[in-house]
């Protein structure tokens, strides 16, 4: 039997050996880098050194604050923003769409071409003439690629049109960071460490400026409570070093060739992320039938796979319930290799 070709990075890759191996020496690193002694001393050393690596390596010259993943930053950057309110696209991911549907935060359409509508952006985050004060701005958050279809916003339109309004923007880079470079224009970034090959539970979010966000006590200068995840910081640290994958970028092309007639074809796309309609089978049929052949794919976001309704995303990206019904997720990562791409390109071809 061949071994099973996993593609399924956007949910999460495996961790790098660099990334594992930087872990294990920080267990041996037992101490809290809070505490005042030499062994605490030396565990906030390799926490200070391994933020600074991280901003080096993701291009960031502003801060960073260690959380553990997505779904803290994003929770961080809304409860603490210094805003009166707040915007979110509808085609985020579930870490960021729980604002608009748990706390009625309003949603900023997409339109044919997959990009945020700038005009109906900058109505809504326009400061209001009812309130005063330095804090009269809201916060809108846009992710910079999406996890189901691998569409690409233009950060920088968008930074530009959230500016000009004196608002502050989020950018969900947890699809992006580690596999192109962070948009510089953003207010704050959510960064996951696990969606590049380093550990599960551990990200940051990455901050312009403090002032933009109210101190809640704590570890990391005061912005997050919780004794800092070492080990994971390290491995973390590591994996973005690390960078090499083993399908190159004319490997990821000749496979994206390979499935364009079947591909949800949004706006600009990365190259790991595709979101492939088959022309009869529904997406359950195709998991199943794949899984069985060794290959491990996903149907949208993993947050939202296990269910039978059609993906939010999707939706709000206008694909036809149809199409929607008969599509699957191929994402690559690093150690997608160009055979294992080669024998899906196969076992695609081969479903009837």
């Amino acid at each position: 039997m061949p071994e099973r070709v996993y593609l399924d990075h956007a949910a999460t890759s495996p961790l790098r050996p660099e990334a594992k191996a930087a872990m294990e020496d920080g267990f041996r690193l037992w101490a809290n880098p809070s505490s005042p002694h030499a062994e605490g001393r030396k565990a906030r050393s390799a926490l200070e050194d391994a933020r600074e690596r991280i901003k080096r390596s993701l291009g960031w010259d502003g801060e960073l604050i260690f959380t553990s993943g997505a779904s803290e930053s994003a929770l961080m950057a809304f409860d603490n923003s210094t805003v009166i309110d707040e915007v979110v696209s509808p085609v985020e991911h579930d870490a960021i769409g729980q604002f608009e549907q748990n706390r009625g935060v309003p949603v900023i359409a997409v339109g044919a071409g997959g990009g945020v509508d700038l005009a109906a952006l900058s109505a809504a985050i326009a400061p209001s003439s009812r309130v005063e004060g330095s804090e009269n701005r809201s916060l809108a958050a846009v992710q910079h690629v999406n996890s189901e279809t691998g569409t690409r916003q233009d950060i920088g339109l968008v930074a530009e049109v959230v500016h000009d309004q004196n608002g502050l923007l989020l950018v969900d880079c947890a699809q992006s960071a580690g596999k192109i470079a962070i948009p510089q224009p953003a207010d704050m970034a959510i960064v996951s460490a696990h969606k590049f090959g380093g550990p599960i539970g551990v990200g940051a979010l990455l901050v312009r400026d403090f002032n933009m966000l109210k101190p809640v006590g704590g570890h990391e200068r005061g912005y997050r409570r919780g004794t800092e995840n070492l080990p994971g910081v390290l491995g973390m640290a590591a994996a973005l070093e690390a960078g090499q994958w083993l399908a190159s970028a004319a490997d990821r092309a000749a496979f994206a060739e390979r499935v364009d007639a079947y591909r949800l074809k949004i706006g600009k796309q990365v190259d790991y992320i595709f979101a492939i309609a088959h022309p009869t089978l529904s997406a359950q049929a195709l998991l199943i039938r794949l899984d069985a052949m060794g290959f491990a794919v996903s149907a949208g976001s993993a947050c939202s796979s296990g269910t039978l309704k059609k993906s939010r995303v999707l939706d709000a990206f206008g694909v036809p319930d149809d199409v929607a019904a008969r599509t699957i997720r191929v994402s690559l990562g690093w150690s997608t290799t160009p055979e294992e791409l080669e024998r899906f390109s196969a076992a695609w071809a081969s479903l009837t």
